[in-house]
């Protein structure tokens, strides 16, 4: 060695023996504690995807009466019910049992114009979903069928299919244009009623024979997950949606700030527009809220693909954005923008099956199907998805043929 180490200077020496040394760091005390982590979430992720998988799901259709009078509040109410945080309460039940809290997936549905209302869950949240619908809108029908995704295969050469991911425009404590600010709140008659939910339903009733459209919204309850900004890598600190929209409200205010000799004033030179984010953000973060994640696909047999539909399905949400707040926009379409991006066409019938096969999974928040989702609180989520009134007119609806009523008290027994 010393033989070795007598061919270079003494600064070249102190190289190579530093070189060496952190050479034996890497290879001795770093690499197997990355292993160990490496190792572990390879791990939590296999008996995450066994609990997942030993879960058994199903399918609820829910046909709705000839007339609903409530407002999107009464779904509002109903989607409070399904933030359920059970399977997550301790590490070991995390990290070693692989469990996960439950998600919902909330589905619209139209089968050469025909429309349908879905909500996918595992099955041990039945009684929960069909309870707290009935609470609500005790008119409605609500059926166990079979998966109506579940047998669809994708064979290029008889149709083809094009789906994409929402995801929000701005950040997510930013809320979207709500039933609220529809005036749906107030429940007005039905002749002047503004339903955002219309267009997605006109254009889901518009489809003909041969073309099918789906759309799920997938929801789990929030909890604090994100680590906190500035935090430091190794803080195990924790923060919600609520964090950021406060820090966003600060930074807003910190722009505000006048001084008039030695006193500082806020509120002062604030704009209306300002003021008005502000108070949108606190009434957003105010409410319960779901992670969320948004798909949509769309596809028919050859001789019945139009691509005027794929701009519709792109652009059915577009009535919930808000200039100065949030809104929605497509995001991992089964597309590429060049030709030289896919000169086989191979990678893009293998994104179109991906995209088929995550939606039959309703996977979003774990691997192998994990997708950019958001948070979004119920008035949001009710707005997307509620039960229309009358005011939505599509006539491919599915409705109860016959309205239900009590049976008079005074029938002979």
């Amino acid at each position: 060695m010393d033989n070795f180490l007598s061919l270079f200077g003494s600064s070249s020496q102190g190289v190579l023996l530093d070189s060496l040394a952190f050479a034996y760091i890497l290879i001795v005390i770093i690499a197997p504690f990355v292993l160990a982590v490496m190792f572990f979430e390879a791990y939590v992720t296999l008996r995450r995807n066994q609990f997942i998988h030993s879960q058994k799901t199903i399918v609820l259709a829910i046909t709705l009466p000839q007339e609903i009078l409530k407002s999107p509040l009464a779904m509002e109410l109903f989607l409070t019910s399904l933030y359920q945080t059970k399977g997550e309460g301790t590490f070991i039940a995390r990290l070693i049992k692989g469990q996960v809290r439950p998600w919902f997936s909330l589905e619209l549905v139209s089968d050469g114009g025909n429309i349908k209302f879905y909500i996918w869950t595992w099955s041990f949240w039945k009684h929960l979903v069909e309870s707290q619908l009935y609470a609500q809108y005790p008119d409605i029908e609500i059926k166990e069928v079979k998966d109506y995704a579940e047998n669809v295969h994708l064979d290029f050469n008889k149709m083809d299919l094009w789906g994409c991911n929402f995801k929000l425009s701005k950040a997510d404590h930013f809320p979207i244009k709500t039933y609220v600010d529809y005036n749906l709140d107030k429940d007005p008659k039905e002749e002047v009623k503004i339903d955002p939910m219309t267009p997605v339903l006109e254009y889901l009733g518009g489809l003909r024979k041969g073309e099918h459209a789906w759309i799920q919204i997938i929801i789990r309850a929030h909890k604090k997950e994100r680590p906190k900004p500035g935090a430091g890598w190794f803080s195990r600190e924790k923060v919600d949606w609520t964090h950021h929209g406060k820090e966003e409200i600060k930074h807003i205010k910190q722009g505000d700030k006048q001084e008039a000799g030695e006193i500082k004033l806020t509120g002062i030179s604030l704009t209306k527009g300002e003021r008005d984010v502000i108070e949108a953000i606190e009434k957003n973060i105010a409410k319960i809220a779901f992670d969320c994640g948004i798909r949509a696909l769309y596809f028919a047999d050859k001789g019945a693909f139009n691509d005027i539909n794929i701009a519709g399905l792109n652009g059915s949400f577009r009535q919930y954005n808000a200039t100065n707040l949030n809104g929605f926009e497509s995001d991992h379409a089964t597309s590429f923008d060049y030709p030289w991006q896919d000169f086989t066409g191979k990678k893009l019938k293998h994104k179109k099956e991906h995209m088929l096969h995550e939606y039959q999974s309703r996977s979003f928040f774990h691997s192998p199907h994990q997708g950019h989702f958001f948070t979004m609180n119920t008035e949001s989520l009710a707005t997307i998805y509620h039960f229309p009134g009358q005011v939505a007119r599509t006539p491919t609806i599915s409705r109860v043929e016959a309205k239900k009523s009590e049976a008079p008290a005074n029938l002979p027994i």
